[in-house]
């Protein structure tokens, strides 16, 4: 496994477009380097990519970004969760960590071991999670700087059964779930993403997955930064696990521009 030529990539969009589709674990890229930091068999580790990967949600983002009226900006992980999880906090604040999921994962969507329990997340939060979260807080201020307000639209997919990790994974499953946060995401933001998606199917909030992505450096205190959470499942677009895209991914990232031009 070779490390792409960047990390993660910002994607510009029109000048006056204050969205930014987030785009963080689309990738199954993994460096050689870290890659020797998981105890996983080559064909064992293709197997956890297929469960953990947010397959082609890359190509949705890039495709909605085409087809809406005004283009937005995108910021796309370019290596794999398995590297570093970016939408984690990196410290004792993750609920994740229950599960061995925190920043730098040490077990499996099936709650084996994916590296040592005792392995030192410092070298990899050093080389990855900071300077992305550093670019990810000066791509929301360029949005802010240019307009005077951003929205960061997370766009995620999940299987269409729980996963051993899940920690929330009883309740419902629709096939677009909405992750709002309390200070970030406004009413008018929710309803926005409902009638974007009511093509789409069913859609749910803050279940199986709650909440949304704001970086640090504005949560819970700069109200100019709106943030939702889109989470799509799996098998409204392609054949899980892992598997390719089908006619849903054209719907989905349909909707997603319709949300875009909405907000």
């Amino acid at each position: 496994m070779t490390e792409p030529a960047a990390s993660f990539e910002l994607l510009p969009g029109a000048p006056g477009s204050p969205v930014l589709l987030h785009v963080p674990h689309s990738s199954r890229a993994v460096p050689r380097d870290v890659r020797a930091g998981i105890v996983l068999g080559d064909a064992e580790l293709e197997r956890e990519l297929d469960h953990i990967t947010d397959a082609h949600t890359a190509e949705i983002a890039e495709r909605a970004a085409l087809l809406a009226g005004v283009t937005p900006w995108r910021f796309v992980n370019r290596l794999s969760r398995l590297v570093v999880d970016p939408e984690r906090f990196p410290d004792e604040r993750e609920e994740m960590l229950a599960a061995g999921m925190g920043a730098v994962y040490t077990r499996t969507t099936h709650r084996g071991e994916l590296r040592p329990a005792d392995t030192d997340p410092e070298p990899l939060l050093a080389r990855y999670f900071r300077p992305y979260a550093e670019a990810m807080a000066e791509a929301v201020a360029g949005r802010l700087a240019a307009t005077g307000r951003a929205v960061v639209v997370d766009v995620h997919s999940y299987p269409s059964e729980p996963l051993p990790y899940e920690l929330h994974g009883s309740g419902p499953r629709p096939p677009v779930c909405l992750g709002a946060d309390a200070f970030h995401t406004a009413p008018e933001l929710t309803e926005a993403a409902r009638k974007a998606f009511a093509g789409c199917g069913e859609t749910g909030l803050d279940s199986p997955f709650a909440g949304t992505y704001v970086p640090l450096e504005f949560y819970g205190t700069d109200a100019r930064v709106g943030a939702l959470m889109v989470e799509i499942r799996r098998d409204t677009y392609m054949a899980e696990p892992g598997g390719p895209a089908g006619p849903g991914l054209e719907r989905l990232a349909t909707a997603l521009a319709a949300l875009v031009d909405a907000v």
